[in-house]
């Protein structure tokens, strides 16, 4: 396969191209939505996310002020939902729109990068919500003033589970970030090995402001698997940096240029 990118298209057609591309990223949301919309309609995704505190109400159940509050619900899960759902046919237009400019090489890791950002992310939303959740709610309300009655909103419960679940999904994504600034130079190796104790401080600090109330419990289940990831990250970072070597080595000896190996970029 050869190492250099397609004939390059002017200008306005690009812009075309990408009008079309869009157009159709658009649709697959609105039918993805829709889709997700009818799904969780039937599955009762209100008793699967409510499982969470269920058991620290003691019987009750979470009110609503509003009528709309069960349909508000609905959407905000069918959104994120048909988000996901909608994600093959977005990463296949934005794959067919940066194809024609990648070099071979980089086409061949486009899907095992997709799959990992996938995995990584599911990952991140099942730790948030069989473990994490979980542990920071039965804190949160451990500290309830006993002279106080719960009387916990269903908007806000949902709003906060869901915002948690994708907040630890996007956290998870650390080692294809990484990965990415490997691959274009923007650091190295020996520059993430050399900052291990800072990165630890990082993955606390970073912890402390996604979970909210800042229990020990909660505090070191996401900084533990942060800091898992960061270390997984530089072992990516290694073999994603060798790759990059052996390739301007090889594309600097057919030019007839001698190449440095050891230097960062």
């Amino acid at each position: 396969m050869t190492e250099t990118p397609g004939q390059e298209m002017p200008f306005l057609d690009h812009l075309e191209e990408l009008r079309k591309r869009l157009f159709w990223v658009a649709g697959a949301v609105v039918i993805g939505v829709i889709v997700a919309f009818v799904l969780l309609s039937k599955l009762d995704i209100i008793r699967v996310l409510e499982r969470p505190i269920l058991p620290l109400l003691h019987g009750q159940k979470l009110i609503y002020t509003h009528p709309g509050t069960s349909f508000h619900i609905l959407l905000n899960a069918s959104l994120v939902l048909g988000i996901i759902l909608a994600s093959p046919v977005v990463v296949g237009q934005l794959w067919g729109f940066l194809a024609p400019a990648l070099y071979a090489h980089e086409k061949k890791i486009v899907v095992p990068v997709v799959a990992s950002m996938v995995a990584l992310f599911l990952a991140g939303v099942a730790l948030s919500y069989f473990v994490v959740l979980p542990l920071t709610l039965r804190f949160l309300m451990s500290i309830e003033s006993t002279a106080l009655t719960p009387m916990i909103s269903a908007t806000e419960y949902f709003d906060f589970a869901i915002s948690m679940c994708l907040a630890f999904g996007a956290v998870f994504e650390v080692p294809i970030a990484i990965l990415a600034l490997t691959a274009l130079g923007i650091v190295t190796p020996q520059f993430l090995s050399r900052y291990r104790r800072h990165a630890i401080v990082v993955c606390l600090v970073a912890a402390a402001f996604i979970t909210p109330g800042a229990d020990p419990y909660s505090l070191f289940a996401l900084a533990i698997p942060l800091y898992f990831l960061y270390e997984l990250s530089v072992i990516v970072a290694q073999f994603a940096w060798r790759k990059r070597e052996k390739r301007h080595a090889r594309l600097d000896e057919e030019a007839g240029h001698p190449h440095n190996a050891g230097a960062p970029a």
